[in-house]
């Protein structure tokens, strides 16, 4: 049991080194992009959106190398249903949420036919290479159709330190930061990964429900704190833009990596979770079409949808 508890420990230190190497690859990638002079709106709808979403990255790309597709795909798609039903939900209950009418049009049924895109993709029980290179071609598309319409539409510019926190930094420092913080991501995802696998198993816990629960919802803490942040600088629109971008970008990038390295097989009984994962990405159309806001009532309704679906899981491992 004292072995349980030291793994125990590791994934909680592997969590946390997780939180700060997102947090300082993010901050120094987005210095090194407002030197260059690159869009604040396009930064903020690709560099901090897979910024936030390297933490799911790092560790699915561990987890299928070490042959835990469970763990993989539990991460994806536990990490969605965490952005809109945990994150969101928190977010809009703390305050109420203003969504941009370009947002309602156009991000979120990109996310939901992304999402969709899912099932007939891993109807065989399996992602295979090629697919997995479908979905990052899809990922490149998206950028570069972001990238066009935000010229096309002149959207204002929005400060990045609503998103960083941060002062601006020298090349060097950002260099440090986008190092260091990619070193802390590896490191610490190998270490999550491989003691949540050790105490799932020893509980008989299967690494998908793990995947789904514990591993995304630590992942998942870049988009929280971001959110967060985005609202006490009264820029909520933020908060919906960065979970959208990390949505997309969880399927396309991080299911489409882990695909192109060596392929993935899909656990049958996911699709239960690809369901759930559809209905809070479809919840969100009527919510924010009332008024072009999430209250936080809504929120509450999220996060109480949320907070149910974990108990189910559970609920069905016990019974």
């Amino acid at each position: 049991m004292s072995e349980i508890w030291l793994n125990a420990i590791l994934v909680v230190i592997g969590l946390v080194m997780i939180y700060y190497g997102a947090n300082w690859l993010i901050n120094g990638s987005v210095a090194i992009a407002k030197k260059l002079n690159i869009s604040h709106l396009i930064i903020g709808l690709t560099i901090v959106a897979f910024g936030t979403s390297t933490p799911e990255l790092t560790v699915s790309l561990s987890a299928v190398l070490g042959g835990y597709n469970d763990v993989t795909m539990g991460n994806v798609v536990g990490s969605n249903i965490a952005n809109i039903g945990l994150i969101l939900g928190v977010a809009a209950v703390l305050s109420p949420i203003v969504v941009a009418k370009t947002t309602v049009r156009r991000e979120i049924p990109i996310m939901i036919l992304v999402t969709l895109l899912i099932i007939p993709i891993s109807w065989d029980n399996e992602i295979s290479q090629i697919e997995g290179i479908f979905m990052m071609t899809g990922a490149i598309l998206f950028t570069i159709f972001s990238y066009k319409q935000s010229k096309k539409e002149k959207i204002q510019d929005t400060p990045l330190i609503a998103i960083t926190n941060e002062k601006e930094i020298s090349y060097k420092r950002s260099l440090f930061y986008i190092g260091l913080g990619s070193i802390f991501l590896i490191v610490s995802s190998v270490i999550t990964v491989d003691n949540s696998v050790i105490i799932a198993e020893s509980f008989g816990v299967p690494n998908l429900i793990i995947g789904i629960t514990l591993l995304a919802v630590g992942t998942s803490l870049p988009e929280l704190i971001t959110t967060i942040m985005a609202i006490k600088k009264g820029h909520t629109d933020l908060s919906v833009g960065n979970i959208i971008g990390s949505n997309i970008f969880n399927i396309l990038v991080i299911a489409g990596a882990s695909a192109t390295v060596t392929g993935i097989v899909v656990n049958p009984e996911i699709m239960r979770d690809y369901v759930v994962m559809i209905a809070f990405s479809l919840l969100l159309i009527p919510i924010m079409k009332s008024g072009l806001s999430i209250n936080k009532f809504e929120g509450g309704l999220l996060l109480g949808g949320y907070i149910a679906y974990a108990i189910f899981l559970f609920y069905s491992l016990a019974t």
